[in-house]
């Protein structure tokens, strides 16, 4: 996320927790940096266990902006989320940075954090997985966008009519225009 939107954030009066990926490598490493060399304000470790996972997740908030770019406008938190554990008997191991205008503790960043999964699990894994959206041949003009707007409609009244599966539903509705239109009716 570019620090313009950082700009545009605080300037609307509003509040940010942006993850700091590998297309803005100075500030990662830094991140990074600062939690190797400085002892975490605040830490909160979790351990949970579900379906064929076995995830720890340790959240750190530090406070020392020393060497952040001042043009990253309202930073006030750096956090530094580690996650391992296995998954389907596989190791696996990620470290995600994060920067934010709030000052909070480890528990309610990975309150927070945990929350935005939640959303991506429950939107964009199903218009990417099952509605195929990242495969979409549809490139020009405003297409894409409302083709977007679309699938997230029909995933709302699918939800709304009591369908916690979306395959299942797209199953259960296929080739019945009279189901269908039993939704929006």
């Amino acid at each position: 996320m570019p620090k313009k939107t950082c700009q545009l954030i605080i300037n609307s009066g509003n509040d940010y927790v942006i993850a700091v990926k590998d297309n803005q490598p100075k500030l990662h490493r830094h991140i990074q940096r600062i939690a190797v060399q400085n002892k975490a304000t605040s830490r909160y470790i979790q351990t949970e266990k579900t379906r064929n996972r076995l995830t720890t997740t340790t959240v750190e908030v530090f406070h020392d902006l020393n060497g952040i770019d001042p043009s990253w406008l309202g930073v006030k938190s750096l956090i530094r989320v580690e996650r391992t554990g296995t998954r389907a008997g596989k190791p696996y191991h990620e470290v995600v940075c994060y920067i934010s205008s709030l000052i909070h503790t480890a528990q309610e960043f990975a309150r927070g954090i945990r929350g935005h999964w939640s959303i991506e699990n429950c939107l964009h894994w199903v218009k990417d997985v099952v509605f195929k959206e990242d495969d979409s041949k549809i490139r020009k003009g405003n297409a894409p966008a409302n083709l977007s707007i679309l699938r997230a409609i029909a995933l709302n009244i699918l939800r709304r009519n009591g369908h916690t599966s979306i395959t299942i539903a797209q199953r259960f509705l296929s080739n019945d225009i009279d189901k269908i239109l039993a939704f929006v009716g």
